[in-house]
């Protein structure tokens, strides 16, 4: 199988590129430090059809496939990780769901305004007590004639604050039954649909984390995604497709930690000499170069099944868990290849080395995706 970069997808890094380092560089150790989450940078990403990637062109979106998701993502993640959360989170989860679950007059009710912007989107899973136990959820709603009444918490969600639209799962049978749940988009403004406190985290902290919370909150059986009982089902396809993203996001970050330390290496001089060239920094930097590619390949692997409409169950879970290791591995090394500077926020290392971890965390912990991969092993 042939990977190599199309014209497409030369022409998107080329784009995704520029953008970011005009758009995105000069900007992101100051929204770094103060968290704030650029909603305006995100309206310019919607114009160049970064927020609508997989979005068809009917929906007003860019019409392509995973592969050009995977290159764009990947560019703008090698520049700042934050940032390249926020687009994946917008575009594989909320969006995603939409797209792929809710029915003709949905998606052209909010399709057109998440292709471009308009609206951020957000996704609602995980709650307070059941991280990884997604099917342990309390959040219920509850039929009351048209309207459906939802109550509860959702946390660790990206855009809560900002976004104009959740794809929320709430549980309508029993819990831990995975066909007692149910996935609703509550619009912003809908009355007793509030949004909690800010997360202060360790990275990616210009992407936007916090709490969603209903209380009594009516939301109309149109706004009901698919049928009652689907979602969590919708919810696990969603997110096979959404760790591919994680995949992407995590090859940015290694991408932008290698070609960091393989820079300052070739210019970094001691005992006269570029520390390039001592055997101990050499063997970091093919290790950094070849963990990758090897990522890279699985990545993209994942994403052509994904075109083709193969099950990728097992293969994004595959890598997601490879992609964001070899993130925090990487962005590690980065570290300690800088030495000193790279414990200092004038240098790129330690903003790579804070937003890597997340990547082994966020859409699936790594021990996750390999009870995923071991599952389907065994099964088959």
């Amino acid at each position: 199988m042939d990977f190599s970069q199309n014209e497409n997808q030369k022409m998107i890094a080329d784009m995704c590129r520029d953008f970011a380092e005009k758009n995105i560089r000069p900007k992101m150790m100051e929204w770094d430090e103060s968290q704030e989450f650029p909603v305006q940078l995100f309206k310019q990403m919607g114009e160049l059809g970064l927020m609508g990637v997989l979005v068809p062109q009917e929906y007003g979106g860019a019409g392509l496939s995973y592969l050009e998701y995977v290159t764009a993502l990947t560019e703008i993640s090698s520049v700042c990780g934050s940032i390249g959360l926020s687009m994946a989170a917008h575009n594989s989860l909320c969006t995603g769901h939409i797209l792929q679950h809710a029915n003709e007059e949905q998606k052209k009710r909010w399709l057109p305004k998440l292709a471009t912007a308009e609206w951020i989107g957000a996704w609602g899973l995980t709650e307070h007590n059941t991280g990884s136990d997604s099917g342990g959820m309390n959040t219920t709603a509850v039929k009351d004639g048209e309207y459906w009444v939802i109550n509860g918490a959702k946390n660790f969600i990206t855009h809560a604050i900002s976004g104009d639209i959740a794809v929320v799962m709430t549980r309508t049978g029993e819990k831990g039954d995975s066909h007692g749940m149910t996935a609703f988009a509550v619009e912003k403004g809908t009355p007793g649909f509030t949004s909690g406190k800010k997360e202060n985290k360790l990275g990616m902290r210009a992407s936007e984390t916090a709490e969603l919370i209903f209380q009594d909150c009516r939301v109309h059986e149109s706004n009901m995604i698919g049928e009652e009982g689907d979602g969590f089902i919708q919810a696990m396809k969603v997110l096979d497709g959404g760790r591919i993203s994680i995949a992407a996001l995590s090859l940015g970050i290694a991408k932008g930690a290698t070609k960091a330390a393989t820079k300052y290496a070739k210019e970094r001089e001691q005992f006269g000499k570029p520390i390039a060239q001592f055997q101990g920094i050499a063997f970091k930097l093919a290790d950094m170069h070849t963990e990758y590619e090897a990522a890279e390949l699985l990545t993209l692997q994942a994403a052509d099944m994904k075109n083709r409409g193969l099950n990728v169950t097992v293969k994004s879970a595959m890598a997601k868990y490879y992609a964001s290791e070899v993130c925090v591995r990487s962005s590690t090394e980065c570290v300690q290849i800088f030495g000193g500077y790279g414990f200092t926020k004038d240098f790129p290392a330690e903003k790579y080395y804070r937003d890597s971890k997340l990547c082994t965390i966020g859409e699936g912990t790594s021990e996750i995706q390999k009870v995923v991969i071991a599952k389907n092993l065994i099964k088959g």
